[in-house]
């Protein structure tokens, strides 16, 4: 079965002009995975279907620019047409939970996703299932606690997002032999590649040698901003790794 990968938002913490932030759509059949839900992906998610065909949510880290879009989404899921078949499921990391409360709290509404979703914090190590879709993960380095998901299907296709992250012997190992690798190049090309200068981000070298390293078919960098040389960018990760290397656009999509 086909495993289809498509960009719903692919900003880094500030949206590009009519962009949004982090949110890919990942479909097999007929279920259909959101991975990560920033700032405008719910908007931009109603372009390409109805919301309620969502069947689970899966974030990586609970930083804004990943799960902001979580709220208009609840207030639709409650407030708007009914799904057929209950809530959605919401997986969040460990400790995700009270983030999401502690932002609904603020404007006295602390149970608006659990209200909207079926929520469970996902243990790393035991990954997540969603009807065909299986999804494996593992923690990188980053500001707070964040997990690239190696996401595969009953087919063997592997699509694999580095989520938020600095250079990882983890990220490699979990991407190795993947078919596509989507990870960020959030810092300029022009920095020093010292895996040291930046703990919580890449450059474009570093995403290309990842991609180099874990041996995969395809690299797609994302959550870099257009204020960036993104050819620059491209070129940059190319230098470094052989194979065919895109940098990511909204609404782009891959079938494997």
């Amino acid at each position: 079965m086909t495993l289809r990968i498509t960009v719903i938002g692919r900003s880094p913490a500030w949206q590009d002009a009519n962009g949004a932030c982090s949110g890919y759509l990942v479909e097999s059949g007929e279920t259909k995975v959101l991975v990560d839900c920033g700032n405008g992906v719910f908007g931009k998610l109603r372009g390409q279907l109805d919301h309620r065909e969502i069947n689970a949510v899966v974030i990586s880290h609970p930083h804004g620019d990943h799960i902001l879009d979580l709220f208009p989404f609840a207030y639709a899921l409650i407030y708007g047409p009914p799904r057929t078949a209950g809530k959605p499921i919401l997986y969040m990391p460990p400790g995700g939970m009270e983030v999401l409360r502690t932002i609904a709290g603020s404007f006295d509404k602390e149970t608006l996703i659990e209200d909207a979703f079926d929520t469970i914090e996902y243990v790393p190590d035991e990954g997540v299932t969603v009807g065909d879709i299986a999804i494996e993960m593992a923690e990188v380095p980053h500001f707070t606690r964040a997990y690239a998901m190696a996401i595969s299907t009953s087919a063997q296709a592997k699509f694999v997002y580095g989520a938020d992250c600095g250079v990882s012997d983890a990220l490699v190992a979990l991407a190795r032999g993947a078919d596509v690798l989507m990870v960020e190049a959030t810092l300029p090309a022009g920095l020093p590649a010292d895996p040291q200068a930046e703990s919580g981000h890449l450059t474009p070298v570093q995403a290309g040698q990842i991609a180099h390293d874990a041996g995969v078919g395809r690299l797609v960098l994302t959550h870099a901003s257009d204020v960036l040389d993104l050819e620059g960018s491209r070129q940059a990760a190319a230098a470094v790794f052989a194979g065919p290397v895109e940098m990511s656009a909204q609404g782009s999509s891959w079938d494997l």
